[in-house]
């Protein structure tokens, strides 16, 4: 759907400032309600949601939804959010409706006008989800973004149904714009590094290889992947040190120190990042979320692995 879906939707914001300008007496945002709903839009499941009007009581079940929908401006829309929500801050004081599994009966109680659910746990969840649907309660499944521009969509997909296009759009080319100005500084540096990421502690040291979100930031840097293998997978001490990365980025906070234990790992001291000390602990979370963040998680990894080309 990507490009075609944006260009549907840039085209459905021109027609509501269109609209806007045509008459004054009316704030912007009142003007774009005056068509947009009812709405009907399919999910990632395939189900058609029908949105009667706009939303003033949602649910969010993932804290990229919640972190987009507060980019958007309707945070204080949210009734209820998940228990691993954390950003921005204001949301931790929110109702909580599970973490892992969701309290349906609670969000049955809270009467929402819509749900904001997410096809990673669309399998998982889908007793739960129907349950909703069969008492009225609509809920829209956001699709799994696997690179940045899946990730726009998802942003200009929430915009139109909480009727914020011109928000989405503004957030959509402020994102692409940082992109491109990252890129441009990594650019500078003459010589490609090579960069190894982990996401969890030995014994079971596990990495991002080809075919993940990490490899498309790595693209779009020139950062060598050190791990050879596809997807999300357990990799050994040795194969680290082997393949002797320039860098060693931590996507994980759970161990204190994580640093310094992993300079001192059996066998690391010969690794070029432990020798030039170049192991840095990144945020997993604006990493991992597909969310309006992730343009700093995309600079984090940039500063990590070319410090050099953001000192100018």
């Amino acid at each position: 759907m990507s490009a075609l879906f944006i260009v549907a939707l840039l085209m459905l914001t021109a027609c509501n400032t269109s609209q806007t300008t045509d008459n004054k007496n009316e704030s912007p945002q009142t003007a774009e309600q005056t068509k947009h709903y009812p709405l009907k839009i399919k999910d990632a499941t395939g189900h058609t949601v029908e949105i009667k009007e706009e939303p003033q009581k949602i649910v969010s079940l993932i804290p990229s939804n919640t972190e987009t929908l507060a980019a958007l401006g309707v945070e204080k829309k949210l009734i209820g959010v998940s228990d691993l929500d954390d950003y921005p801050a204001s949301v931790k004081t929110i109702d909580k409706i599970g973490g892992m599994e969701f309290n349906i009966e609670k969000i049955i109680s809270m009467k929402p006008d819509l749900v904001f659910a997410h096809e990673t746990m669309a399998k998982s969840s889908q007793t739960g989800m129907q349950q909703l649907r069969d008492l009225g309660i609509p809920i829209f499944v956001v699709q799994e973004a696997r690179n940045f521009i899946e990730t726009y969509d998802t942003i200009m997909e929430m915009g139109v149904i909480m009727n914020r296009t011109t928000k989405a759009k503004a957030i959509v080319d402020e994102m692409t714009a940082k992109v491109e100005d990252i890129q441009k500084k990594v650019e500078s540096v003459n010589s490609q590094r090579s960069a190894f990421i982990e996401t969890s502690d030995e014994p079971e040291i596990y990495t991002a290889g080809h075919d993940t979100f990490v490899q498309e930031m790595f693209d779009l840097l020139s950062i060598k992947n050190s791990a050879t293998k596809s997807g999300w997978y357990q990799i050994s001490s040795e194969a680290i040190i082997k393949s002797d990365p320039d860098v060693i980025l931590i996507m994980h906070d759970s161990v204190p120190g994580i640093i310094e234990q992993v300079k001192k790992r059996h066998g690391f001291q010969t690794i070029s990042a432990v020798k030039n000390n170049r192991v840095v602990q990144i945020n997993a979370d604006t990493i991992s979320r597909t969310s309006p963040r992730l343009v700093d998680g995309l600079e984090e990894i940039a500063k990590a692995v070319y410090p050099e080309a953001f000192k100018k």
